[in-house]
This record gives C-alpha cells, sequence and structure tokens, in this order.
C-alpha cells in the first residue's frame, strides 16, 4: 500500500510583510488625518458676543481635531447660549471652520423681575459679562398680552434710537391705557402710547426744531412739547 505524501504549503513571507505595512501605513496616515486640528475659525455676525465665550460655549478653543466635531454639533452648544438665536456653521477646505452667529436683541432690562428682554420675549438675569446699551423698565406690566406688544413695538425701534432712551415707565391713565413715559439720556421725555410708538424713530428730527431746549414731548396724543421751566 502506498504511504500518502503530504505537501507543506509554503508561506509567502515578503506578499504578508508588504500586506501588513500598507495596514499600518493606511492606520498612521488615517489617524493623522482624522487628528489634525482645526487650521482657523472666522466667527461673523456678532455685535455684543465676544470670541471667546462662544468658542469656549462649543468647546472648540483648543482648535480640536477637524473631523472629531461635527457641524450639527458645534450648531446645537452655541444655540444653547440664551444670547443666540442661531448659529450657521460650515466647514471649509484645509481644515476651516466658518461661523455665523445671529445674536438676540436685548430691548430692556426688566428692573422689577431683574431680567434681560430679547427680541423674541426670552428673558435672562443680569450678567455683568455684557454691556448692552438698552433702557431699564421700571415698573410692571401685569397684562400679558399688552407685555408682549410692547416688547413687539420696542423691537421695532432703530438701534441708534433705542440707544438714546435711559428709562421706560408703564403710566397708564384714564384715556390711555397703553401709555408709556420714555426718559432719554438728553434729559427729555417722551409719551407715547402702543399704537404710536414708532413716533419715536423721529425723535431726532424733532430735536433739530427745539434750538437746544428740554422738555417733554408728548407723541400720545397730538405732536406737541412743553419746555421745562
Amino acid at each position: 500500500m502506498a504511504k500518502k505524501v503530504i505537501k507543506k504549503k509554503k508561506i509567502r513571507i515578503v506578499p504578508l510583510i508588504v500586506l501588513l505595512l500598507i495596514v499600518v501605513i493606511l492606520f498612521v496616515v488615517g489617524d493623522m488625518y482624522l487628528n489634525t486640528k482645526i487650521k482657523n475659525i472666522t466667527i461673523t455676525g456678532t455685535n455684543y458676543l465676544k470670541d471667546d465665550y462662544l468658542l469656549d460655549l462649543a468647546q472648540i478653543s483648543s482648535y480640536p481635531g477637524f473631523f472629531k466635531k461635527t457641524s450639527f454639533g458645534i450648531k446645537k452648544k452655541l444655540e444653547s447660549s440664551p444670547y443666540v438665536k442661531e448659529a450657521i456653521v460650515k466647514k471649509r477646505f484645509y481644515h476651516v471652520l466658518n461661523i455665523e452667529i445671529k445674536e438676540k436683541r436685548p430691548l430692556f432690562f426688566d428692573d422689577i423681575n431683574k431680567k434681560i428682554v430679547f427680541d423674541d420675549t426670552t428673558q435672562v438675569n443680569e450678567d455683568n459679562k455684557y454691556s448692552f446699551r438698552i433702557p431699564r423698565l421700571l415698573n410692571s406690566i401685569t397684562d400679558k398680552t399688552k407685555y408682549k406688544k410692547f416688547i413687539n413695538r420696542m423691537n421695532r425701534l432703530d438701534d441708534d434710537i433705542l440707544g438714546k432712551v435711559s428709562e421706560i415707565e408703564y403710566v397708564p391713565n384714564e384715556y390711555d391705557k397703553d401709555r408709556f413715559l420714555l426718559s432719554m439720556d438728553d434729559g427729555n421725555s417722551v409719551y407715547l402710547t402702543l399704537t404710536k410708538f414708532e413716533m419715536i424713530d423721529y425723535y431726532d428730527d424733532v430735536l433739530g426744531q427745539l434750538e437746544g431746549k428740554k422738555g417733554i414731548l408728548y407723541l400720545d396724543s397730538g405732536n406737541h412739547f412743553k419746555i421745562m421751566e
């Protein structure tokens, strides 16, 4: 009976080594690529928010790996801020990150509740980190519908005019339940009603006709100016 001859298979060492080298090289290159840090970050659209605040909020102040942070993840973190209305995050060629911020517009400081009130009616506690050029509402508007209407009217004001208002007081009378008194930085006072709130945008034009005189401007009923004695 013939004996079976078992042939030993030769292991091809060279192709195996080449394959292992290719795997190692791909791993190293891939790891280096994935860990390549963000090269540049641009932030646009901000008026009062500082870049450092936004970078810390998005957790990218250390310029981490470009592919370790997703645009959606960064956007979500930025929009968690009570000061941010919307964040648009885009990744660009060669590890560049572009961030466009749409801030909420601060309208006034609620002196009773100690809150900053924004254009979307959201409110945040007073924060000394930010210096807003906004007036103070000295008393409460208990009617929620009227309060929202007041916020809406305030949001329509021109930035320059809004910056000139120092204090606001809700002062309804028996004839007008929507009446407000605005104290201006220059020492003048203005009476307004919600239905004619936009009249304050013509404040600078009126000033030009007063020849430097100080007094009270009535824009709630009729348009006349009472000079201070």
